[in-house]
């Protein structure tokens, strides 16, 4: 709760740590563009179920205002292709453009979502994923982050020290979501407050959600288990007559999905 009260304080006092200059009004005479390979229609089709959902993670009721986290009530199913974007991001202390359809047919995305720049919990996820970064490159993946701020915001993070809070140069892009519409798109925006929950979505090749999960405010996220769940989804794709069983990682059992030819598994456990 003193992280809630803290996060809440920070805001109220000083706005303008968390600039909303809209993208498109942003000039920059050293921008640059990510070599990313042009798209492709993918070979599978997508799950065409949308069914909406809803959030409600509501803390305690407190005299001072309190983290109410309702985010978007559609959410983009797993199955189902990503919402498309572009976006301007930063990058090696660079303002860029960012399509996300861009890597379709090239590389895997891990696009996660976090409340703010400037913050606690954040930087310790978004250093994180920078200091493994190569880990994912070698998994043929991408990372994106993603929040409400400015590029402005987020160049100034990235040119402030780690030890006081600052992010360092990272591995990846931070995008700006000034209009809230992509993190309206993926449902995980908070309506009242304009900034995301700590969604993480990872994107095949195709352009198809295949994981996501949703942590309120305080909880941060863990790198191996993403990367994990990433290896897990990589591993039944290419052997789509298998699936992997609970905590599985790379080199142990799988399992074959049906009645008979999963009693090897079990038997062996």
């Amino acid at each position: 709760m003193a992280c809630s009260a803290a996060f809440t304080t920070l805001f109220a006092s000083n706005p303008r740590a968390f600039s909303t200059t809209p993208a498109a009004s942003i000039s920059n005479p050293f921008s640059q563009t990510l070599t990313i390979p042009k798209s492709f229609n993918g070979l599978h089709k997508p799950l065409q179920s949308h069914v909406p959902r809803s959030i409600s993670l509501t803390r305690g009721s407190h005299s001072r205002r309190a983290f109410s986290v309702r985010a978007s009530t559609e959410l983009p199913l797993v199955g189902n292709k990503a919402p498309d974007f572009e976006a301007e991001a930063v990058f090696d202390q660079e303002f860029i453009k960012v399509k996300l359809s861009e890597y379709i047919g090239k590389k895997y995305v891990i696009l996660f979502f976090y409340p703010l720049d400037f913050t606690f919990v954040c930087p310790t996820e978004i250093t994180a994923f920078s200091d493994r970064h190569a880990e994912f490159e070698q998994l043929n993946t991408e990372i994106l982050g993603v929040s409400t701020d400015s590029v402005f915001s987020h160049l100034a993070w990235v040119q402030t020290d780690r030890k006081s809070g600052g992010l360092g140069d990272l591995k990846y892009p931070l995008i700006s979501d000034v209009t809230k519409s992509i993190s309206k798109s993926f449902g995980v925006l908070i309506p009242d407050q304009g900034i995301a929950l700590r969604g993480l979505f990872i994107i095949d090749k195709e352009g198809v959600i295949q994981h996501s999960t949703i942590n309120n405010l305080a909880i941060g996220r863990s790198v191996d288990e993403t990367k994990r769940t990433l290896q897990a989804l990589q591993y039944v794709q290419e052997n789509p007559d298998e699936v992997c069983p609970a905590g599985w990682k790379p080199g142990e059992k799988s399992m074959k999905p049906d009645p008979k030819l999963s009693k090897e598994y079990f038997a062996a456990i």
